[in-house]
């Protein structure tokens, strides 16, 4: 992983900090980074080999710094397969991340709600995921350095950080629900067939991400927690059609809120995962 240890030590030149919780910012969900104090942004673009953001919603910044006491290190912003990358350069920053110290990792996304109990605006945490992308990162040889040949995803989001979220959620008022995430493709949005279909095989929320990002991460052996935010119901669950400036107007009404929760959660689970 010759392109994975030059990024590390191009950003060990330039910064002494450890991040113990690595966060992942989805779609029109970049506010959190704004929280950190001694904050050094850093665009994509500038460290070698990490793939740069073309979506819109997605700064594209590495964002080092702390919250509180806790060193952090923020991706405000993520790259898709659908964007053209190789599933290895989709998982890079998250590979990143766990090279620099972070044993956690909290990812957020935007999702269409296929549970008719969820609505807009709702979040949610990920208590498990069903790939339809037809791509896996770990494909091809075997990085021992990263991880094992066959990593096992019974428990691929943390039961006991779910725990700890809920309880934080509901100590700030903020309602969150539980859901399994399906994982297209993408760009295109779902037809009403294909979301009848998710339904049926058990998924309550569907997007274009996430999924490679927890495999490896899991892979590296980090505890992972994961929420979605419901931007939009989806395809022949709500009248209208589907458009990516409702899932920004939704992570721009929801953004206050996902900061709260993840100011108050992060050194929950720092705590968590240092004691285990």
């Amino acid at each position: 992983m010759k392109e994975l240890e030059e990024a590390v030590a191009w950003l060990r030149e330039r910064t002494s900090l450890s991040p113990r919780v690595g966060v992942v910012l989805g779609s029109g969900l970049g506010g959190f980074a704004s929280r950190l104090t001694d904050r050094l942004e850093i665009p994509y673009e500038t460290i070698p080999h990490w793939p740069v953001s073309t979506a819109e919603g997605h700064a594209g910044r590495l964002i080092l710094g702390r919250l509180g006491e806790l060193p952090v290190a923020v991706m405000a912003g993520r790259v898709h397969l659908y964007e053209g990358y190789r599933p290895d350069q989709v998982v890079f920053g998250v590979r990143v991340l766990g090279r620099l110290g972070a044993r956690a990792l909290v990812l957020t996304n935007a999702a269409g709600g296929i549970n008719p109990a969820f609505q807009r605006g709702l979040l949610v945490l990920i208590s498990d995921h069903i790939n339809l992308q037809g791509a896996n990162p770990l494909v091809g040889p075997n990085e021992e350095s990263l991880g094992p040949r066959f990593p096992d995803m019974t428990e691929a989001y943390s039961i006991r950080l779910r725990q700890i979220a809920r309880e934080t959620a509901a100590e700030l008022g903020i309602p969150v629900a539980e859901g399994v995430y399906a994982a297209m493709l993408g760009p295109s949005y779902e037809t009403p067939a294909e979301i009848r279909f998710l339904r049926i095989i058990g998924a309550d929320l569907v997007g274009m991400s996430t999924v490679p990002e927890v495999i490896a991460a899991r892979h590296m052996g980090l505890s992972v927690l994961a929420i979605s935010c419901v931007t939009n119901m989806a395809a022949g669950l709500a009248p209208g059609p589907l458009s990516h400036r409702e899932v920004l107007e939704t992570g721009e009404m929801v953004r206050d809120r996902l900061s709260r929760l993840l100011e108050a959660l992060l050194p929950r689970i720092a705590a968590e995962v240092a004691g285990s």
